[in-house]
């Protein structure tokens, strides 16, 4: 407290009145969390506090706090009080980065989330067949190409008011929660969750309030309590969560529609699986019209290379995307759009998609009935990944690279509920690998201490 008011008052004698009091005051705090004088968690002073220390307006105050709030510098949380955030005003994707790259040492890596790259669809014959098309004639041509944008409107889960296509479903929910949120709006997000999604919306400045899941989806309790600080806008996964593997139930997303129908939150949905899933996606989008945002995904069963995802939902939020792309990249590449169009409607490449769904489904079902068979009961879920509950994480994660195999840190998947687990892609797992992949997993489980029950999705989940 007084290091920080004693340098503000000397910033404040030495500038003269050359400059507003308040961007002194923000300017100062700003170059001590900068120099490591205030660290990430520190406490600042209350803004009545401050301004009497100082002999300031609390106004001013005030003022220099939204500043710096605007710029990611500090957060304020209630009675919790103001204080530094962790990578102030930096914007590092602290969640993202823990997943951590560079697998070379490890025997087998489970870490990754993406997809087999030996079943992805050959892009060869596509490729031959779009040739160099040259299908734009201005810059102001709309951003997707008039037949795959007939593809997806004939394809989508509800009748979309518009629909556009971005560089995949990252790019997707940055692109919407730029347009959407505000520093300090209040947003709902399934936790666990992907983690990039949380460096985001706490990068704008939003408060992130978690929403549990469990077999059938969004916890319907935990969606009424976070309703209590009205978001703007909810983000889920509807299938093939990550990382838990969860698909939101009919009767599930009937629930969550009713609690939401009297609000005006925003509903963004990504299905980031697409192609690659056994069951079906319930959206909301026919239960809650005009109020569902619907992200579809190709990076899981066409290629991460592709960088495409679709966005349909309503026109007020779609155009706002379009128009501030257009002071951007403009569209995503329409020779991409192309291919991707030849591929959806390709028999070759229909079936190669199929086959590598029947793949993936084959090989979760498989390491489940092995980790049963050494006492770890999960959920049979969907998609790529499953989560593992460990009775403590690092050392879990430490017994199983010690035997050549990397896995995914549970922590930056979540933001408010800290549970041990770690996330198996075990759509790369042969199923050759899975008996004694299983035994390891179980041991590792227990390394640390004896293995416990989590709630939720099964015996041994979140």
């Amino acid at each position: 407290m007084k290091s920080v008011v004693a340098a503000v008052r000397a910033m404040l004698d030495s500038t003269g009145g050359n400059r507003r009091e308040s961007e002194t005051v923000a300017t100062t705090i700003g170059r001590l969390v900068a120099s490591g004088d205030l660290r990430p968690g520190d406490r600042l002073p209350t803004v009545r506090t401050l301004a009497k220390a100082l002999g300031i307006s609390p106004t001013t105050v005030s003022e220099a706090w939204r500043s710096l709030s605007s710029a990611g510098v500090i957060t304020t949380n209630g009675r919790n009080g103001t204080r530094v955030r962790a990578n102030a005003g930096t914007g590092a994707p602290t969640r993202y980065r823990a997943l951590g790259t560079g697998a070379d040492e490890f025997r087998i890596d489970l870490s990754s989330g993406i997809p087999d790259p030996t079943l992805l669809p050959d892009l060869g014959p596509s490729m031959a067949r779009v040739g160099r098309a040259d299908l734009t004639s201005s810059y102001l041509d709309d951003p997707v190409v008039p037949a795959l944008g007939e593809h997806l409107a004939a394809t989508w889960p509800f009748p979309a008011e518009s629909l556009t296509v971005v560089d995949g479903c990252l790019d997707a929910l940055d692109r919407i929660s730029t347009e959407i949120l505000a520093f300090g709006s209040a947003v709902l997000v399934e936790e666990p969750t992907f983690p990039p999604l949380i460096d985001l919306l706490e990068r704008l400045g939003c408060e992130v309030i978690g929403v549990g899941v469990d077999a059938e989806g969004p916890i319907p309790a935990d969606v009424v309590r976070g309703l209590e600080a009205q978001p703007v806008a909810f983000f889920t996964q509807p299938r093939a969560h990550n990382p838990t593997g969860v698909s939101i139930s009919e009767s599930r997303a009937r629930v969550v529609a009713d609690l939401l129908r009297p609000t005006g939150v925003l509903l963004i949905e990504d299905d980031h699986a697409w192609g690659i899933t056994t069951g079906p996606v319930e959206s909301l989008g026919d239960l809650l019209p005009g109020r569902v945002v619907h992200i579809r995904g190709f990076s899981k069963s066409h290629g991460p290379d592709l960088r495409l995802a679709a966005i349909g939902g309503p026109s007020e939020v779609i155009g706002r995307v379009r128009a501030r792309r257009m002071l951007g990249a403009g569209w995503s590449s329409r020779l991409l759009q192309l291919l991707l169009l030849d591929m959806l409607s390709d028999e070759t490449v229909i079936e190669a998609i199929a086959t590598a769904r029947n793949v993936y489904s084959s090989r979760r079902r498989r390491f489940l009935e092995r980790l049963r068979s050494h006492g770890i009961a999960l959920g049979e879920g969907d998609g790529l990944n499953l989560w593992v509950p460990v009775d403590d994480e690092q050392s879990a994660l430490v017994a199983l690279a010690a035997a050549g195999v990397r896995v995914a840190p549970g922590a930056p998947f979540t933001f408010g509920r800290r549970a041990d687990h770690v996330r198996l892609t075990v759509g790369l797992l042969p199923e050759s690998e899975a008996d004694w992949l299983a035994g390891l997993v179980a041991s590792a489980a227990r390394a640390g201490g004896a293995p416990r029950v989590s709630r939720g999705l099964g015996p041994m989940s979140m």
